[in-house]
C-alpha cells in the first residue's frame, strides 16, 4: 500500500510510527510510575502536575516532529478553510443516531470478548478528574479533541490526502485513530468517528471543524454516562429495539446526505 506514492510525509507506515512514538513517550513515563504505585500504594501515575507536564510535552514533541518532517507550513498541515456552520446540525444528528447503534454493536463485541474489570476501571478514569465534572469536561471535551485532531486529522491526514486516494486516506486514518485507543471494546466507536472526521476533513479542509465535531461526540458520551438513568428511561429509548435501530440507521443516512450537500464547494464565477 505504501508503494502507491511515497512522496509526502507521512505515508501509512510513517503515520503508524508517529502514533507508536506518541504512545511510547507516554508509556516510558507511565509504566514505571504504575509499578511504583502498585507496590507502594501511591498515586503518582494520576498526579495532576505529572499529567499536565507529560501531556503538554509529548503533544508538543509529536506536533513539532511531524511538522518538520512534513516540510510544510502550519496552515497547510492544519487548514482552516471556510465551512458552512449548518453542517453541525446533521453532524449532531449523525452522532446521536450513531451512539444508539453503537450500543447494540458494543453488546455483541462484549459478548465475543468480555472486557476485564480493570478495563471498566480504566475507562471510568477517562471521565474522571481531580477537579470534578468541570475538570472532566475540559479533559474530555476540550483537551482530547484538540490533541487528537491536530495529530490525526492534521499531520496524518495532511500526508494521506497527498499520498493516497480519498477512500484510502479516510479509511487508514480512521483505522490508526481506532487502534490508537488500544482496546477492542472502544474500536467500533472510534473507528466510525474516525471515518466521519476523515471524510469531513477531506470535504471541508478545516481542522477547527474536526475539533468541534470530535468535541461534540465526546460531550454526548460524557452526558450519556453522567445522566444514564435519565437517558435509558427517555421515550425514544423505550421504543422496540428493531424500530429504534431502523430509525437510527435512517437518521444516519439522512445526516450523511445533508453533510454531503452542505459541504459542496461552490465554484467562483469569474466576472467578464
Amino acid at each position: 500500500m505504501d508503494n502507491y506514492r511515497q512522496k509526502y510525509y507521512p505515508t501509512i507506515l510513517q503515520a503508524a510510527h508517529l502514533v507508536i512514538l506518541y504512545i511510547f513517550i507516554q508509556t516510558i513515563v507511565d509504566f514505571p510510575l504504575a509499578i511504583l504505585d502498585y507496590y507502594n500504594d501511591t498515586e503518582y501515575l494520576y498526579n495532576p502536575v505529572k499529567k499536565i507536564v507529560l501531556g503538554i510535552g509529548s503533544v508538543l514533541f509529536i506536533l513539532i516532529y511531524g511538522l518538520r518532517k512534513s516540510k510544510s507550513k502550519v496552515l497547510e498541515v492544519f487548514p482552516m478553510k471556510f465551512f458552512n456552520p449548518l453542517l453541525l446540525v446533521p453532524v449532531v444528528l449523525f452522532l446521536m443516531a450513531d451512539h444508539i447503534l453503537l450500543e447494540e454493536i458494543n453488546m455483541h463485541v462484549e459478548k465475543a470478548i468480555p472486557p476485564p474489570p480493570w478495563f471498566w476501571e480504566l475507562f471510568n478514569r477517562i471521565f474522571e478528574s481531580d477537579y470534578g465534572w468541570l475538570g472532566a469536561l475540559v479533559k474530555v471535551v476540550v483537551i482530547a479533541p484538540i490533541v487528537e485532531e491536530l495529530i490525526f486529522r492534521g499531520i496524518i491526514m495532511y500526508g494521506f490526502m497527498r499520498n493516497y486516494p480519498k477512500f484510502i486516506a479516510i479509511f487508514f486514518s480512521a483505522l490508526l485513530f481506532a487502534l490508537f485507543h488500544l482496546n477492542p471494546w472502544q474500536f467500533p466507536a472510534t473507528f466510525i468517528l474516525g471515518l466521519l472526521l476523515g471524510w469531513v476533513m477531506v470535504r471541508t479542509k478545516n481542522i477547527i471543524l474536526s475539533i468541534i465535531i470530535h468535541a461534540l461526540n465526546n460531550l454526548l458520551v460524557l452526558l450519556t454516562i453522567t445522566f444514564w438513568a435519565e437517558v435509558k428511561t427517555h421515550p425514544l429509548m423505550l421504543m422496540e429495539k428493531q424500530d429504534l435501530l431502523k430509525t437510527s440507521g435512517l437518521l444516519m443516512l439522512f445526516s450523511i446526505v445533508l453533510i454531503y450537500l452542505l459541504s459542496i464547494k461552490r465554484k467562483k464565477v469569474k466576472k467578464q
